[in-house]
């Protein structure tokens, strides 16, 4: 179901992106609605996803409540089980990509060849999905339409699109979320294998943004099996949008001019959906209680009116 533009009292600004809508507030607040839009290689797909903008939003306020000792981050509140509300940052244009395993994006780099990524040599005689050394840290630049794009610490030191103490800082919480968000997944047997971390300013501060460690900005694997999968060269079994991206290259799809979005039948749509609400479970081990569905946006609507009312 799309989820049509709203108007929330005090709002002073719109602006859409590929899966949320995003509501700027006078009162220096932002109202975050999660919609079930979906997308996969910077392209939003022609149909939505049921409870998908419920599932993320839900896993995102999660892992916000179990960061928050390691980095100030910007949630207020969730009036709505697809909205968060939240402090209006200036947002960074760097987006702290950090990666624990050679896969997706990296692994299809070194597949090509290439030992450097975002100015990061990547050790020789790696298999996809083999452990890295140390994570490593892949920034990539926000942009306004189509691919975000690689880049190293050098590139943006020397652009200025970020001060080194504000990028330091970017670096040490990347580095301390991904160590929390990986001994979360462990303990509920699954890897982090990569994720991404958006940052704002607030009042001179560092604030961490957006959403974290769902599948949308992140990939997992099953822990059970792991080592014996990659010992015989087999696929790992993942939990991401992976397997979204993998039905697109299967249909003749990857965002590349000239090619032909295909479009999800029912029976598509309603395992799409099944597999983001069986992620919500695992990754948080919390039961998924599904909003009311058949009037999303006047539940939406009222949920929040009501709670801009309150004092």
């Amino acid at each position: 179901m799309e989820i049509k533009e709203f108007k929330f009292k005090g709002q002073t600004a719109f602006y859409r992106g590929k899966v949320r809508d995003v509501y700027s507030l006078e009162d220096g607040r932002m109202v975050m609605v999660a919609s079930d839009r979906i997308s996969a290689f910077d392209h939003i797909l022609p149909r939505s996803i049921p409870y998908k903008g419920q599932v993320l939003n839900q896993i995102a306020a999660y892992f916000l409540s179990q960061t928050s000792d390691i980095v100030p981050n910007w949630f207020l509140a969730s009036p709505d089980p697809n909205v968060t509300v939240g402090i209006a940052c200036e947002p960074i244009r760097v987006e702290m990509v950090i990666r624990g395993y050679l896969s997706g994006h990296a692994a299809r780099t070194y597949a090509s060849g290439e030992r450097t990524l975002c100015g990061v040599a990547l050790p020789e005689g790696m298999r996809e999905n083999d452990r890295f050394p140390e994570p490593i840290i892949t920034p990539a630049v926000k942009a306004d339409e189509g691919h975000d794009e690689d880049i190293s610490r050098e590139e943006i030191l020397r652009k200025n699109l970020v001060s080194e103490q504000v990028y330091l800082q970017m670096e040490e919480y990347t580095r301390k979320l991904f160590q929390r968000g990986t001994e979360m997944a462990a303990a509920q047997g699954l890897i982090l294998v990569d994720t991404k971390y958006e940052f704002g300013l607030y009042e001179g501060k560092v604030l961490l943004m957006d959403e974290i460690h769902t599948p949308d900005s992140s990939r997992y694997f099953y822990l059970d099996g792991y080592e014996d999968r990659q010992g015989k060269g087999e696929p790992q079994q993942q939990l991401s949008k992976e397997f979204v991206r993998q039905w697109l290259i299967e249909q003749g799809f990857q965002g590349l001019e000239g090619q032909t979005m295909p479009v999800m039948d029912d029976e598509m749509v309603a395992l799409v959906s099944q597999r983001y609400i069986g992620l919500y479970e695992r990754l948080t081990g919390q039961s998924f209680q599904a909003g009311e569905y058949l009037h999303l946006a006047k539940r939406i609507q009222q949920a929040v009116d009501r709670f801009l009312l309150m004092p």
